[in-house]
């Protein structure tokens, strides 16, 4: 069988070691979901493992590893998936619930985490590898310069945990910077109070001026003087805990409609 050749623009670095590929299986936990869905397998390294354990399903863009992956698992040509995953309706192929698990390619790395944010109802778990600096990001707590945007989105949703880290010498081709291995586990409660379109947006406000306080990075929004001499005005955004920002975003949100 013909080994499948890593493209560039697609992001591709092939997992080739297969106790690294054994661990990555291991972080499934089996309960509260009905199917798995691979993300970019590839050459089908971690798939192997998964194959057995798992109602799996491989999503991947890559014609020619969907190819190799038919011949190599033939019992899995009505699971694979040949599309983009970020242009996919995962509640057509899921209607209940499904866990995520892949190697990523880095150039979506990002991208995958926030359409995994926008589908949290039908995804309860959620574990692979990422470049090392974005995992740090999805993972990092309140306080640090990593503590960004995508931390507090991922942590109001998910536990959050950075499991290992992984050398450039287990990937073909090998990339210029270490991975690691993340966890994600659907929070019990995850229903806030608040307009949670207006929560992001102030989220994201916060971050593109994350030097200045709240009361300077949120002045588009146009807030009364009043509201703004409260305390949780003089923080920076990554002081900033998820509850917080969801505290925050009820304040906003009561002005705004007291003003309707």
């Amino acid at each position: 069988m013909k080994n499948v050749t890593p493209k560039k623009y697609l992001g591709q670095h092939f997992l080739i070691d297969l106790n690294i590929a054994k661990k990555i299986s291991k972080t499934l936990k089996y309960d509260n979901y009905n199917d798995v869905l691979e993300i970019g397998p590839g050459m089908g390294v971690l798939t192997k493992f998964l194959i057995k354990k798992t109602n799996l399903f491989l999503v991947e863009v890559d014609n020619e590893s969907v190819t190799y992956l038919n011949d190599k698992f033939p019992e899995l040509k009505k699971n694979i998936i040949n599309k983009d995953f970020l242009k996919i309706n995962l509640r057509n192929y899921f209607k209940e619930s499904v866990a995520i698990i892949g190697n990523f390619p880095y150039n979506i790395s990002s991208q995958i985490i926030f359409k995994v944010i926008e589908n949290r109802n039908i995804i309860p778990f959620f574990s692979g590898m990422f470049q090392k600096e974005v995992a740090q990001r999805i993972c990092e707590p309140p306080g640090s310069k990593k503590y960004g945007i995508i931390s507090v989105i991922c942590q109001l949703y998910y536990e959050t945990t950075l499991l290992f880290t992984v050398p450039p010498t287990v990937f073909n081709p090998k990339p210029k910077v270490d991975s690691a291995v993340i966890q994600l586990n659907r929070k019990q409660k995850i229903s806030y109070d608040c307009d949670e379109k207006l929560l992001f947006h102030i989220i994201k406000i916060s971050f593109q001026q994350r030097r200045k306080t709240l009361r300077n990075s949120l002045k588009s929004l146009s807030l009364p003087i009043y509201l703004k001499e409260d305390s949780i005005f003089d923080s920076r955004p990554e002081s900033l805990s998820c509850k917080t920002f969801v505290k925050l975003t009820k304040m906003i949100e009561n002005v705004k409609l007291s003003n309707k």
